[in-house]
């Protein structure tokens, strides 16, 4: 599995046990909301500018989006 694909896995895992939409989550990071759905489904490698807003979205250190599951 490609590093991006576990990267979208984790986001997706987070955001629904926060039960936030993928829609409000983009509009809280500040993204486009296809770029999150395009990370969930592993279609996209994420930017490290991306991931670091999807983590302040989701109130959490971007660390925690690198670590391995």
């Amino acid at each position: 599995m490609r590093t991006y694909a576990r990267y979208g896995e984790k986001i997706k895992r987070i955001r629904r046990e926060r039960d936030v939409s993928q829609e409000q989550l983009a509009e809280q990071a500040s993204v486009d909301p296809k770029t999150i759905i395009q990370i969930e489904k592993g279609k996209r490698n994420p930017t490290l500018k991306t991931l670091q807003k999807i983590a302040n979205a989701l109130k959490m250190p971007v660390e925690h989006l690198l670590k391995n599951s």
